[in-house]
């Protein structure tokens, strides 16, 4: 019991830091953007991956993929072929779909923000095209942590994120004090690339911090893409009832962004600069 205790203690103390430093991380965007056109750019942009994860992917690994790797933990091999596999398959998804993404990612700038012209599309394309290899790592993070999760190692996956939130700080810290002031008309190309990429490089962390984890588990993870008869493809029919879901919900966030970003636009335009449009909608949402 008291191990239990303790197990529980620390994750739920990993959740508490990680909402504490996403809260913090937060503040300094807003701080280093503001709330008003430039932030919608930045949070367009940013949160463009992880609706795409969400809607093909991150669903089905919750629902579905879980039961599949505990039952593989009875193989002979304690399931290292099972797993390569997944991850293999699931690591070609993510990278086929991250690729179309970007190929795709004017198309997707005009579904959240088809109000924005000039300058402030122009910056929001780069900052989506910065953050869509963002899918790669949500995919990675996801199967792994639910790997560990399924090895009962639960505190991983609830401390990484701090890392990323971390690394986060560390950039718009950074920008906080060497920058004076920011706008769309200010902000240069390679400044939208450092904040881009670097947004990235905190997710990438916050996965790669998993690999230890499983590899101290037990399990020999390998490239395996011989994937007929392996029971994947029962797994992938039952995640495709877990996207009809995802998807309903993904229209309706849809909706609120491109309302969102029109609405702060029409603000901008009419003498308003700060309160409306999709960035304080999402701080909102945060603090929520």
């Amino acid at each position: 019991m008291s191990d239990l205790i303790k197990s529980s203690a620390f994750m739920a103390l990993g959740t508490l830091l990680s909402r504490i430093t996403g809260l913090i991380r937060g503040l300094l965007t807003v701080a280093v953007l503001g709330t008003a056109l430039l932030g919608d750019t930045y949070n367009v942009g940013n949160t463009t991956p992880n609706i795409i994860y969400n809607l093909l992917i991150g669903g089905a690994l919750t629902a579905v993929f879980v039961p599949q790797i505990v039952r593989s933990f009875r193989d002979s091999d304690g399931g290292s072929a099972f797993v390569s596999k997944l991850v293999s398959l699931i690591g070609t998804l993510i990278f086929v779909v991250t690729a179309l993404a970007m190929i795709a990612a004017p198309l997707l700038v005009s579904l959240y923000a088809p109000t924005f012209e000039g300058r402030a599309r122009e910056i929001t394309l780069a900052f989506t095209l910065y953050c869509l290899p963002q899918i790669l790592f949500y995919g990675l993070f996801g199967i792994l942590g639910q790997v560990t999760n399924a090895k009962e190692r639960f505190g991983p996956m609830m401390w990484s994120p701090i890392a990323n939130n971390l690394a986060v700080i560390l950039l718009f810290g950074y920008f906080l004090t060497v920058v004076d002031d920011l706008s769309i008309g200010a902000i240069t190309d390679q400044q939208v690339l450092i904040l881009g990429v670097g947004t990235t490089l905190g997710i990438a962390i916050q996965s790669l911090l998993l690999i230890p984890y499983i590899k101290g588990s037990g399990l020999t993870l390998k490239l395996r893409f011989d994937w007929r008869n392996s029971g994947l493809g029962k797994s992938l029919r039952l995640g495709s009832w877990t996207l009809l879901s995802v998807l309903a919900s993904q229209i309706g966030f849809l909706i609120t962004v491109n309302l969102a970003t029109r609405s702060g636009l029409s603000a901008l335009n009419s003498g308003i600069e700060y309160g409306a449009g999709y960035t304080p909608y999402a701080n909102a949402y945060l603090i929520l």
